[in-house]
């Protein structure tokens, strides 16, 4: 026979109506035993209004044989005939409570106790005491069987209540155990169905992600993943039909990319240096001595110039382990100012809020380059009077401090036995110079990316930066507002 494939809506849909009818029949089940009880409750007040009018009637049959009075004796009756009312209006409620035929024997009882009332009073006003005794006695036995009875069924009415009640109590129970086995089942099979098959996607997916392009191999009988399926292997062989492409592209891009950049900066100071060598060349016996050593100095610091770009190139395109140590911060950013103070002009000032207990694990000569980088950034972008505030604290755990106000949080330095796994070293720089316009921040760390004029940047500074700070298992993100500074957020582990 063909079977058509289930859908994931359509599982969900037949679990859906599956669990409404449980939880409907549940529900109704649970309210006709509600009502019963009800009913049951109702019917309480009339068994406990019938057994306290028997005992008014013990009650006044008391104070009748006490004074032998009329009003008793009225009283008594009229006890007895409510009693007989109560019996013959809820004869169906008090039968459903017993068995046997104690509201049968009751009814006769009444009329028995009635009828010998009756007799008693008569005889007191015609007879004397000694032939009254005998009725009296029958009397009262016949009072104490109706409080027997009446006992009976008061204890009867009680019993059925709780007898409800438990009944209703094992029905919850087992309509929420079967709920939470009806409820885990579906949720095992749409888990089988539905979750699996996803994770599966996910799984290859993420192996996609990382280029490892395989077909996804999915065995499931619902249309939605099937087709999922389908669509995602298909997706997957045009893509393998254009990696080639794609993979030489990038490749050409990056090389343009890099040679444009180098070529570009390489070509002022190789420009520069040919023109002192050919005025050089045409004054060298005419030109006087301090004419000569200018023009060889030029030659000498655009030379330096070149070697230093093509270094910056090197330096960062050769693989070279870091060399880890522990360094105070404080000290390590107060010498890199010290290597830079020739170039700090009065206009700019640079304050240092570093706490003094902070250190670092980290390669001396590449975070230093990393500071360098970014306090000369940050002095270029100030053509006039500014500031450049250098904040670093330590702090425990995940959270990472706000970063526009790292100065307010407070540090947290363990004690000398405890342990630092687990603290991050935040440093950040910020400067009051022109800032960057939003659409050009997310660039910053591109290589041969520069704000700067031509001839002034090559570009590879914030690379350079952001490529020692991941080395570092760290990393650096940059904020700005134009017309009113830049601010970089370094993290670094603290190990």
């Amino acid at each position: 026979m063909f079977k058509v494939p289930l859908s994931i809506r359509r599982k969900i849909l037949i679990g859906y109506i599956l669990f409404i009818t449980v939880i409907t029949v549940g529900a109704a089940f649970t309210y006709f035993n509600l009502k019963v009880i009800e009913e049951q409750v109702i019917f309480s007040n009339v068994t406990s209004e019938f057994f306290d009018t028997i005992l008014e009637v013990r009650r006044f049959e008391k104070n009748y044989f006490l004074y032998r009075t009329s009003d008793d004796y009225k009283e008594t009756l009229y006890f007895v005939n409510k009693a007989e009312q109560l019996l013959q209006e809820n004869k169906k409620g008090f039968n459903r409570l017993v068995i046997d035929d104690s509201v049968m024997r009751l009814s006769k009882m009444l009329q028995k106790y009635k009828i010998l009332m009756n007799n008693d009073f008569e005889l007191n006003a015609t007879e004397g005491p000694s032939k009254r005794y005998d009725l009296e006695l029958s009397i009262r036995k016949a009072g104490k069987t109706i409080v027997t009875l009446a006992q009976k069924i008061s204890q009867k009415e009680q019993k059925y209540i709780q007898k409800l009640l438990s009944s209703l109590h094992r029905a919850l129970l087992v309509s929420i155990a079967f709920l939470f086995v009806f409820g885990a089942v579906v949720g095992y099979i749409l888990f089988r169905t539905v979750s699996i098959p996803l994770k599966l996607l996910e799984k290859s997916m993420n192996k996609i992600s990382s280029g490892k392009f395989k077909t996804v191999s999915i065995k499931s009988s619902d249309k939605e993943i099937a087709s999922l399926r389908e669509a995602f292997n298909k997706m997957l062989k045009e893509l393998e039909l254009r990696q080639r492409q794609l993979v030489q592209s990038e490749k050409l891009a990056s090389l343009g990319t890099l040679l444009s950049g180098v070529a570009h900066e390489l070509n002022n100071p190789l420009s520069n240096i040919s023109t002192s060598y050919q005025i050089l060349n045409e004054e060298l016996e005419e030109a006087d001595n301090d004419y000569k050593h200018q023009l060889l100095s030029q030659i000498g610091e655009q030379t330096d110039r070149a070697r230093d770009i093509v270094r910056s190139i090197l330096e960062f395109s050769r693989s070279k382990d870091l060399d880890k140590k522990i360094l105070n911060l404080k000290d390590l950013i107060a010498e890199t100012i010290f290597f830079i103070r020739s170039e700090i002009p009065a206009r700019v000032d640079i304050h240092v809020d570093v706490p003094e207990k902070i250190q670092i694990s980290a390669d001396k000569q590449r975070i230093q380059q990393v500071f360098l980088n970014l306090i000369k950034n940050a002095i270029d972008a100030m053509p006039d009077q500014g500031i450049v505030k250098i904040i670093a604290r330590s702090v425990y755990g995940d959270n990472e401090p706000d970063f526009e106000d790292l100065a307010a949080v407070e540090n947290y330095y363990p004690s000398p036995e405890d342990k630092t796994d687990g603290h991050t070293v935040y440093i950040k720089i910020q400067d009051t110079g022109m800032g960057v316009e939003p659409d050009v921040i997310s660039q910053i760390f591109d290589p041969f990316f520069t704000t700067k004029d031509v001839g002034k940047g090559s570009g590879l500074g914030l690379f350079v930066t952001h490529a020692i700070i991941e080395e570092h298992d760290g990393s650096i993100k940059a904020a700005s507002i134009p017309g009113q500074g830049t601010s970089f957020l370094i993290r670094l582990p603290q190990k």
